[in-house]
């Protein structure tokens, strides 16, 4: 089942607080999800970017929405309960997004001058996922802008590139001068060399065409590498291309015998290494998203009284 958008969680969450008096934000996790029926692997798939479960998170939001627009409270840090305003527009909730999205829109800075556009941070994707959308939309700009400056370079400096980057990815270890690129008037189909250890007993050969985005690395350049691989002696091998792979050749390298292994690296996957690894890149900005520390705020004695009124120290 789909997990629901932070707004369709608002309700639920109304209505559990009508049953439960006051709740910590992790205790609303397996409630809601009994009640919205989710199982076990939505509850704890996690963002791509790796930071958080999206479930839990879209829970937050929802809690954090309602709380600016007072329809629940925190009685003390990090629990919640309804309010009246909360209950009033339980019962008739036909306007409550609009009004969330009112509310939420008066506490915003007023950097932007459309009222519509102050809006739409809060309709669908919470805070967190426009950052994440974002961040991979620009991720695959970029993806794109490194093929192109590969396909401007010319075939030898590609050769370099992949064995540089293998060494970056961790092959060849601590090894001096583990990867090295074969001379063309005799590099029988192997195009670089990956050392795995001091004496070289083990190795890594490598192919690498540098191909315009619409040439396809069909079956039979996969057969003629592991024939080079063969000849060579050896059973590791790494195909990469700036473009992509046939059906044919993806097929016939997974079902090669257990003796040897052929890794297919396209365009897409090379691109996505080279920024993983930073090989040619550098950082263009960081941006530092702040919060809360627990074990400092916990600190401090809560404030258990019931009245909502700052009184003099």
């Amino acid at each position: 089942m789909q997990i629901p958008k932070h707004e369709d969680i608002r309700i639920p969450v109304l209505n559990l607080l009508t049953e439960v008096e006051t709740l910590k934000l992790k205790e609303f996790e397996q409630p809601l999800a009994y009640k919205m029926n989710l199982g076990e692997e939505e509850m704890a798939e996690e963002y791509d970017s790796g930071n958080g479960r999206i479930f839990y998170d879209r829970i937050s939001w929802a809690l954090s929405y309602m709380n600016m627009a007072g329809l629940v409270q925190k009685p003390k840090r990090g629990t919640y309960q309804i309010t009246d305003l909360g209950r009033e527009y339980l019962s008739n909730p036909e306007n409550i997004h609009t009004f969330i999205t009112e509310q939420v829109a008066k506490r915003e800075p007023q950097k932007r001058s459309n009222p519509e556009e102050l809006h739409t941070p809060i309709t669908g994707r919470t805070p967190q996922e426009e950052l994440y959308e974002s961040s991979s939309r620009i991720r695959t700009s970029v993806y794109s802008e490194i093929i192109d400056v590969i396909l401007s370079k010319t075939p030898r400096e590609f050769e370099e590139l992949v064995v540089l980057l293998l060494q970056h990815m961790g092959y060849g270890g601590t090894v001096k001068a583990a990867g090295e690129v074969t001379k063309y008037s005799n590099d029988g189909g192997i195009d670089g060399i990956i050392k795995e250890d001091v004496l070289g007993l083990g190795r890594i050969h490598i192919q690498a065409k540098r191909y315009a985005r619409g040439n396809t690395v069909g079956r039979e350049e996969v057969q003629k590498f592991v024939g080079a691989l063969a000849v060579a002696q050896s059973n590791k091998g790494v195909f990469i291309t700036t473009s992509f792979y046939s059906r044919g050749a993806i097929e016939y390298a997974d079902n090669l015998n257990g003796t040897t292994t052929v890794v297919l690296i396209d365009g897409d996957k090379l691109a996505e290494y080279i920024y993983e690894y930073g090989l040619g890149m550098q950082v263009e900005e960081v941006v530092e998203i702040e919060k809360l520390d627990s074990d400092f705020w916990d600190e401090m004695d809560d404030d258990t009284s019931s009245s909502s009124q700052t009184e003099d120290a």
